[in-house]
């Protein structure tokens, strides 16, 4: 594959990021070294979940976000990429023109998809690799708008669902009653069928939980620890969580419901720990690329 360098582009409903990655082929297949990773925090969901649509205002900074991801490709000379949307484009009523207005001005395409193709990239990131083959696991991906739910039997992606609560969502009051008793349900079915030993757990929030507990890369995060975390960050105001925790103010406000969210997906299936690797949507996004040019080379 005469490929040296791709990046993923991750549209979300609380940050926009880019990985831009060289790939080396080895022996037992390829590695990816990360070479760029930058998040910024547009916060679109603020706009899907509350009016519906991308204001003009934060569509106008997205553009601007994404001429700089296209610059910074250019001066890195990536060959391919893949840039995604998720919950925050995919409701609001002008994402699709939002898209389109990107590419007329960037050439960036972007591909609005759903939760369920959210979750399978995710998946495909290569985290089987870091699995016990014998174990069953619940994979759990909490976002700014939704919130994905992926069981991983021996080795094996077995059902994935997306549901729409997630952290900014939930800030706004914008999660439905029938949203909320539709992934207890799903849950319920889960724990009967499949019996969980572990959650995978999958987003910004859980990671910083991960490292606020001092744990270790490799230890789990126990459901009593992180209830612990919760306590504390929720007894706190804004300024102090960020004064206390030394946490941007745009992770300050939504770890505490994306605590609560992991908190009530182990309660209602009896997990009590929780796995947090580092990988995410454009580790997942990378991974899906480098396949898909193994054969056939696409540029911008």
């Amino acid at each position: 594959m005469n490929c040296k360098k791709i990046a993923a582009i991750d549209i979300g409903s609380n940050a926009v990021r880019l990985l831009i990655v060289s790939v080396e082929e080895e022996l037992f297949g390829p590695f990816f070294k990360k070479v760029l990773l930058l998040r910024i925090p547009l916060r679109l969901g603020e706009d899907s979940f509350s009016i519906g649509k991308i204001s003009d205002a934060r569509a106008h900074k997205l553009n601007k976000v994404m001429r700089a991801f296209k610059l910074l490709m250019d001066v890195h000379e990536v060959t391919n990429y893949k840039a995604y949307a998720t919950a925050a484009m995919r409701e609001a009523k002008n994402g699709r023109k939002v898209a389109e207005k990107i590419k007329e001005k960037t050439t960036i395409k972007v591909e609005i998809i759903d939760g369920s193709v959210e979750a399978r990239i995710i998946y495909d990131s290569n985290i089987i690799d870091q699995l016990d083959p014998n174990k069953n696991y619940l994979y759990v991906d909490v976002g700014g708008g939704s919130t994905e739910l992926s069981i991983i039997v021996k080795g094996e992606l077995a059902e994935s669902k997306s549901f729409n609560i997630g952290t900014i969502r939930m800030l706004r009051g914008k999660v439905t009653t029938e949203e909320k008793e539709s992934m207890k349900q799903f849950l319920a079915e889960v724990k009967e069928k499949h019996a969980p030993e572990e959650i995978i757990g999958s987003g910004g929030n859980i990671n910083k939980l991960h490292r606020l507990a001092k744990l270790n890369k490799e230890e789990t995060l126990t459901l009593n620890k992180l209830d612990q975390l919760y306590q504390k960050l929720k007894a706190l105001s804004l300024d102090d969580r960020m004064d206390k925790y030394k946490l941007n103010p745009d992770r300050a406000d939504v770890i505490v419901p994306a605590s609560e969210i992991f908190i009530e997906i182990a309660s209602l299936t009896g997990i009590q720990k929780i796995y947090v690797p580092t990988f995410g949507l454009v580790d997942g996004i990378v991974r899906k690329l480098y396949l898909s040019i193994k054969n056939t080379v696409t540029t911008y």
